[in-house]
Formats: C-alpha cells, sequence, structure tokens
C-alpha cells in the first residue's frame, strides 16, 4: 500500500469528539447500562492515518439530521465522511479514541480490560480486543473483508450490536461493541472466554476433555466453581443439572421461553414450583427431553449414568434439527462404535446410533472399547456430549 497523505483538515476534525454535559457521580462500570441503536444509524470506519496504519472512529446519524456518511461498494465497503464537507454541529455524534468506546459482553463492560484495535491479517483488517492482562483471551469484534486505500467500513460479526453506554435510563456519548457469547458461539465463532473463563481453572490442564468443556464455559451453558476456581470435572452430573445445561445450550440455537410449556404438562412429583430448576424441568419434559419414573418422580438430585446422558442427548439433537426444520433422523457422520460392554444392556440401540452421530457417543474416558453405560455421567463428559451435539447440529445447518 501506498503512503496516505491526509489533509490537516480531515486529521482536525475527526479528532474532536462530543459529550453530553452529564456528570456521572463516581459511576462505576457495573453502574452503567446499554441502549441499543439501530443499525442504520451508526458506522465504525478505518481511517487511514500514515502509511500502512488505521485507527478506529465511530459515527452516528442524528435522526432526522442531514446525513453524515455515504457508502459504496464492497468486500471492503468504502465510506465516504460527509461530515467533512459541512458544519457537522447538531447532525453527527461521533466517537475517535478508547475514551468513546469499548467493548461490553454479556451485560459486562470490559473497556478496562480490553483495547480496541485495528490489525490486518489475510487481506483484510480486523477489529480486535486485545486483552490487556493473560487471563482473557483476544476478541475478534468485525471486518473489514478486503483491504484498499480510504475509509473502509468495519462489519460486525454475528452476535455483536452497537449500543451507547447509559446512566440510571439516560444515554451518554460512550459507544460499545456490545455481544453476547451464546450468540457469538452458534454463528460458528469461538466464544470469547474473559477472566473467570475456564483457562483459568486449576484442575483441568490435563483432562482430556479440555477445549470441550472451555466450550461450553464460553457457550455460557456450564459455569465452575468460583470459591476455589475449580471445574471439578470428575463429580458427577446430577439430573436437574443436566437439564440445566441442555436447556442452556438449546437456548444458544433456538429461543427458550421458560414460561411455553404444553397445556396438560403434569410436574414431576419431588420437584417444588420454588426449586431454582422447577421451571427448566418442565419446560424439559414438556419438550419429551426428559421422563420421571414410573410413579411420576424426577429426583433432580439423583446422579444419572452416561447411558442416561446418552438418552438425553439423542432427543436434544433430535429438537434441535427439528427446530431448524432438518427433520429429526440423526445421519450418522462417523462409522459408530461397537463397544465391547453394551450388548442386551437398554440403552444399547442409542449409545450405538449416537457414537456414529459426531462421536456423541465415546468410549470411557476416551480409551478403549468400553462405554461403561451405568457408571456415574462426570461433568467433563456431559459438557463435552452437549458441545457435540451442537457442533453437529450447527454443521448439518450449514450444509
Amino acid at each position: 500500500m501506498k503512503k496516505f497523505n491526509l489533509p490537516l483538515k480531515i486529521a482536525a476534525l475527526l479528532t474532536l469528539t462530543l459529550g453530553n454535559g452529564l456528570t456521572l457521580p463516581q459511576a462505576k462500570a457495573a453502574d452503567f447500562e446499554e441502549q441499543e441503536i439501530e443499525p442504520v444509524a451508526v458506522v465504525a470506519v478505518a481511517r487511514p492515518f500514515s502509511e500502512n496504519k488505521f485507527d478506529l472512529f465511530i459515527v452516528e446519524q442524528i435522526a432526522g439530521k442531514k446525513p453524515c456518511w455515504s457508502e459504496s461498494g464492497a468486500n471492503p465497503i468504502i465510506v465516504d465522511p460527509l461530515l467533512l464537507n459541512f458544519d457537522f454541529t447538531g447532525n453527527c455524534r461521533r466517537a475517535t479514541d478508547s475514551n468513546g468506546y469499548s467493548i461490553r459482553l454479556d451485560g459486562q463492560d470490559l473497556g478496562l480490560e480490553y483495547v480496541l484495535r485495528l490489525v490486518e491479517r489475510n487481506g483484510e483488517l480486523l477489529l480486535v480486543g486485545t486483552p490487556r492482562s493473560s487471563n482473557y483471551s483476544e476478541i475478534v469484534v468485525g471486518r473489514t473483508r478486503g483491504l484498499v486505500r480510504g475509509f473502509m467500513k468495519i462489519q460486525l460479526d454475528p452476535g455483536w450490536r452497537f449500543a451507547k453506554r447509559a446512566y440510571q435510563g439516560k444515554p451518554l456519548g460512550h459507544f460499545y461493541f456490545s455481544g453476547k457469547r451464546a450468540e457469538i458461539a452458534s454463528a460458528g465463532s469461538p466464544p470469547p472466554v474473559p477472566e473467570g473463563g475456564s483457562s483459568n481453572f486449576k484442575d483441568i490442564s490435563t483432562d482430556i476433555y479440555r477445549a470441550e468443556i472451555e466450550k461450553a464455559v464460553g457457550l455460557g451453558i456450564i459455569a465452575g466453581f468460583k470459591e476455589d476456581n475449580t471445574f471439578r470435572p470428575n463429580n458427577p452430573v446430577t439430573r436437574e443439572q443436566l437439564v440445566s445445561i441442555v436447556v442452556d445450550a438449546i437456548n444458544t440455537v433456538s429461543k427458550v421461553d421458560l414460561n411455553a410449556v404444553s397445556p396438560g404438562t403434569r410436574s414431576f412429583t419431588g420437584v417444588e414450583d420454588t426449586r431454582w430448576s422447577a421451571k427448566k424441568i418442565k419446560w424439559a419434559q414438556s419438550n419429551n427431553l426428559v421422563t420421571g419414573s414410573p410413579d411420576g418422580a424426577f429426583r433432580p438430585t439423583d446422579p444419572l449414568t452416561r447411558a442416561d446422558l446418552i438418552a438425553v442427548m439423542q432427543r436434544m439433537a433430535e429438537y434441535l434439527q427439528a427446530q431448524k426444520k432438518e427433520g429429526t433422523e440423526l445421519v450418522a457422520t462417523k462409522t459408530p462404535v461397537q463397544f465391547a460392554d453394551i450388548d442386551g444392556h437398554w440403552g444399547q440401540k442409542l449409545i450405538t446410533q449416537m457414537s456414529g452421530y459426531c462421536g456423541v457417543a465415546s468410549p470411557l474416558n476416551e480409551k478403549g472399547d468400553d462405554f461403561a453405560p451405568n457408571q456415574p455421567a462426570q461433568r467433563n463428559y456431559a459438557a463435552a456430549a452437549v458441545v457435540r451435539v451442537l457442533d453437529c447440529v450447527n454443521a448439518k445447518a450449514k450444509k
């Protein structure tokens, strides 16, 4: 690329920032709210300022006022900042440095944890959040989808949107790149794992399921234990815990309304309406994801077996495929495993089937040819099985 010589007028105009004059009484990041902005009313732009260097600025259009910019082309989209050609006062709002914009993820303001910057990779510019601490991982927010001379529009990746910082219901001049981990992950991007993510768990560094545990935590469908920063991968999963994991996992693909339960659905005995898992259990029952005992009991705190886990995984996969209009037939993606210890077991057929469905059913600790159907399902394998179902469903939908 050739060196850019920008007029002094442009550089001066784009380094001005407007405030709204609101004084905050020692507000902390946790005190701030967000208000979403219509996508057509705001644009993030990569501005060239020297040879092969770009910085970020954001322009917001005030409704009913003279246009602040125009767009042309594709891959990348070129932005013409019209605000350079007229008196922009009262027409546009803009932010030109880190005081004017930051990342907000799952409702958490990460302005102190990440620096937003533009980096060139593989023939385009990426808008990335670079962590200030090794406890965080890099976040990719958007991209230019090409690289040319001039002002380029940054197109946000799926799961990200523009918002404004707000305090006690009043919008401020600060812009958020706001995202949700579940939406980011369900769109196929690696979910960002900020502080407290599974990469920090001190008890999974050598776990065979570490990568899948991290993805599950990134999706927000399972968590660790904050009091000692552990995941406890070998702890058994209870029946209500699995229901909670599955319902939250489904919600990353298809919206779950816990109040939308089929009429006539009877509550399991032993699950009080005030129990933390009650709504999820009833929703899962209503959608045929779980069943109780012949006496109508669910026994939420009982551990479940590996065979029980796979039975729920089968129903979860069928439910998600139906939601995506893919039918309920679970087509094998690999050769099913011939386990040595499931002959005559009630779950033999479904375990074999789910071993061919993206390897959801796999040997105990991923070794040998035993499935151990009657052993308790552990947290690490439960996280892995759910992630494999999600990956399989999402991969099928993309074909």
